[in-house]
């Protein structure tokens, strides 16, 4: 990917933020003069050329670059009506994603795919209710975050995302799956819908719960095996909701699996019979690699306005460290 812009401060500024998010996967340069970036066109391939949207089309034609899109400080005309365009002064994530969405559609796109080791998929799952799930799973992801590249993905039909972190998403899983449906994994496609909060990165959940109830357990399993094959993330956190008895086929690729339970009686009988229905259905193997929690749990848990710092530096942060501290 090359980056022109008249602002040489952005240009560099905009650059290191991408060179930072790894999902991208470009390498990516800078460029402060125009005659550079047309004469390091001239002997190199530009998959991805990000420009100022004054520069001219003959001058971008120079350059050569196979997927073209043009940086706005405001309304701005494509030359010829031919190239995307972007405002530039948005954030640079939100920049990105739309990017990433040009570049999807190019019908020239070969569809590369990253080189990357496996990550580590990290189930969470439980057939009960109100036990800490997806705030568990949120914690997990956030202290991970610190040292690996970490992608949340949450699997319920109503996951509360976008008035628990008050953003508005222009895509997410829903959009994944479909096109995952239709022409496979490609990662370009992943980095368009993957959201920060925090230190973690998410796809956020799906739009509506028909979208999940339309995907096999299978599916479901194949995309995140593509997912932890082919992008450059760590460890893959999975918060598999209400997932029905489709949740074994996912949780079967899982390289670990924790399961918050409560000691009434009412959750110890929704455990069993869960575990009855491993046995039954061939998941046996699996009943065994499930590694049973209880996280703490106080009344004051659960405010949006400060639901981050709850999550890492309250009991269930000081649970969630020790529980990392013990494993392999």
């Amino acid at each position: 990917m090359a980056v022109y812009d008249t602002d040489p401060l952005y240009t560099e500024r905009f650059t290191e933020f991408v060179s930072q998010k790894e999902q991208v996967g470009f390498s990516v340069m800078a460029f402060t003069a125009l005659e550079r970036l047309k004469a390091y066109g001239e002997d190199h391939k530009i998959e991805l050329l990000l420009i100022s949207s004054s520069v001219s089309r003959e001058e971008i034609e120079k350059i050569g670059a196979a997927v073209v899109v043009l940086l706005a400080d405001g309304e701005a005309v494509s030359p010829g009506g031919q190239y995307p365009i972007v405002y530039k002064y948005q954030a640079a994530d939100s920049l990105m994603r739309e990017v990433m969405n040009y570049y999807c559609d190019n019908p020239d796109d070969p569809g590369y795919a990253m080189a990357s080791k496996a990550g580590r998929i990290i189930g969470v799952y439980s057939p009960i209710n109100r036990c800490l799930k997806t705030s568990f799973a949120l914690t997990m992801g956030q202290l991970l975050a610190r040292d690996l590249k970490v992608l949340y993905l949450n699997l319920e039909d109503c996951s509360g995302f976008r008035r628990l972190i008050g953003e508005e998403y222009r895509g997410g899983l829903s959009d994944l799956l479909y096109y995952y449906s239709q022409e496979g994994f490609r990662w370009v496609r992943l980095g368009s819908v993957v959201y920060t909060w925090g230190e973690l990165d998410y796809v956020p959940p799906v739009q509506y719960p028909e979208d999940l109830c339309q995907v096999t357990g299978q599916m479901m399993a194949e995309l995140i095996i593509h997912i932890a094959r082919e992008s450059v993330y760590e460890s893959i956190i999975l918060d598999l909701g209400q997932f029905g008895k489709k949740a074994a086929e996912v949780l079967e690729i899982c390289d670990a699996v924790y399961m918050p339970v409560k000691d009434d009686c009412v959750s110890a009988a929704k455990i069993e019979e869960f575990e009855e229905y491993l046995m039954s259905s061939g998941y046996e193997a699996l009943k065994h690699r499930i590694q049973k929690i209880k996280p703490p749990y106080h009344c004051s848990f659960g405010r949006k306005d400060n639901y981050l710092e709850q999550l890492l530096w309250g009991e269930l942060g000081d649970y969630t460290r020790q529980l990392l501290r013990k494993q392999p």
